[in-house]
């Protein structure tokens, strides 16, 4: 791995980190509550804006902003912890994300390198990058290549797939976001109230 891509990799989980303490900051309130050194509802009180920054702030980490793709084999872009660069023609997986916004759905696809950067693919002509790159190692792997892992709702996502495999990952991806933020929230208010 090269010093850039340590780098990258790096700062991807230091923003990560982040993104998660910033999610358990209201039980780090409720320690300091019972020892007296927060008001009691010091958990409502970060918990609730905490939620809503961590999540965001989790889900936009490696979204691409500006992208660019540098020659057929790299797709480099920026994102919230710097510029990330991923090799096209070592993508480890590809998977999809699905977050909710104000009655909208939006889509991100996940891909992953062999170096373990990863970039959050969001444009039309980046998810065209990706799919040339899956379909160059499906041929590649019919002649013993590696292959990357490609879930069902991304190779939908990107046109290489049928069925509904979108259908049940959104249906999924919605359930899971309404129960893990009733179960947070749930916590954190049991919390607040002492």
């Amino acid at each position: 791995m090269d010093p850039e891509t340590g780098r990258s990799v790096a700062r991807a989980r230091v923003g990560s980190g982040v993104a998660v303490a910033l999610l358990l900051l209201p039980f780090a309130g409720h320690a300091l509550a019972r020892a007296g050194m927060l008001p009691q509802g010091a958990p409502i009180v970060l918990g609730l804006p905490a939620v809503v920054v961590g999540a965001l702030l989790l889900s936009a980490l490696c979204e691409e902003h500006s992208p660019s793709l540098r020659g057929s084999s790299r797709l480099t872009a920026r994102t919230l912890t710097g510029e990330r660069s991923v090799d096209l023609d070592r993508i480890a997986s590809v998977r999809l994300l699905t977050t909710f916004s104000y009655g909208r759905t939006y889509r991100t696809l996940l891909v992953r390198d062999v170096h373990g950067v990863r970039l959050g693919v969001t444009t039309e002509r980046s998810r065209r990058a990706v799919r040339r790159a899956v379909e160059r190692a499906s041929a590649a792997d019919a002649h013993g290549g590696p292959r990357p892992r490609v879930s069902r709702a991304a190779r939908v996502h990107l046109g290489l797939g049928t069925g509904t495999g979108l259908a049940a990952h959104t249906t999924a991806a919605f359930l899971l976001t309404v129960v893990s933020l009733c179960l947070y929230l749930t916590a954190v208010l049991r919390l607040g109230g002492g």
